[in-house]
């Protein structure tokens, strides 16, 4: 007893060491070191940032849309094989350079430089990062005339992603657009994702268009948002060109029904 009190007096000091290092390392295996980061999370929280703060937030909520990306990928492959639904064969664009564009018609119409010879043709799709540029509406043998979907004079049918509600976009000769609705009190809100319709006659169903920033559900004569066009439209250099839709849409379903009492026409 008297070698192992003095054992232990010399050396008791290193025993505790070695039991909390030994028991450290065991909770450390156990938890994948959460602890550890739990610990310097509370450590360190009173010298972060809000800019910091910030980050963090927006990429737990990056990782959230991310996991429900995967969710909502997941069920659209069981609904397909429900359906049996076989999608068909996207046709592979035209990339074709922008050679031409007047400063007094910037928001109007692009040249380029691509044309018949290159298998292009009128009412060609136009597009670029982000969504749909325009649409062909001359062509000669090398060039071909767009015109964008911010000229005033363009209409394009639109839906909302989110709701499906319909609308009329119009471009305001700018990188913003306004969408007119067909229902009273539309189901639209800021930060909606604008497509165009399964109802435009000269456009694919879904291709994204913009984002809503702004709503105005009073106003007349039928409510409106102003979109942001997502496509570069003022610094255009290349875009990409796809055929026109090749199965038109039936008759009684591509003309719908029109809020502002005219005969409007929808591409």
């Amino acid at each position: 007893m008297y070698v192992l009190r003095r054992c232990w007096q010399r050396y008791r000091t290193l025993g505790l060491l070695a039991t909390l290092a030994i028991g450290s390392a065991w909770v450390f295996r156990q938890t994948d070191g959460a602890i550890v980061f739990e610990l310097y999370q509370r450590v360190s929280l009173p010298f972060q940032t809000d800019e910091v703060r910030e980050q963090e937030l927006v990429n737990a909520r990056v990782l959230e849309l991310q996991q429900r990306l995967v969710e909502v990928n997941q069920e659209n492959l069981q609904l397909r094989e429900l359906l049996s639904y076989e999608p068909q064969a996207q046709p592979e664009p035209t990339f074709a350079p922008v050679i031409g564009r007047s400063a007094d018609r910037w928001w109007q119409q692009i040249l380029l430089g691509r044309g018949r010879k290159s298998g292009l043709a009128v009412d060609d799709i136009v597009m670029a990062p982000g969504g749909i540029v325009g649409r062909i509406v001359s062509v000669t043998d090398e060039t071909s005339r767009v015109l964008l979907i911010s000229d005033p004079s363009s209409s394009l049918g639109v839906t909302v992603g989110r709701s499906r509600e319909m609308g009329v976009l119009r471009g305001k000769g700018s990188d913003r657009a306004v969408v007119e609705f067909f229902e009273k009190v539309p189901d639209v809100e800021e930060g909606d994702a604008i497509l165009s319709s399964p109802y435009s006659q000269r456009f694919t169903s879904g291709l994204p268009i913009g984002t809503v920033v702004a709503v105005n559900l009073n106003a007349s004569p039928a409510p409106q948002v102003e979109i942001e066009i997502s496509a570069p439209l003022s610094s255009l250099e290349w875009v990409m060109v796809y055929p026109k839709p090749s199965v038109p849409l039936p008759t009684e379903s591509a003309e719908p029904i029109d809020p502002l009492g005219e005969n409007l026409q929808i591409d």
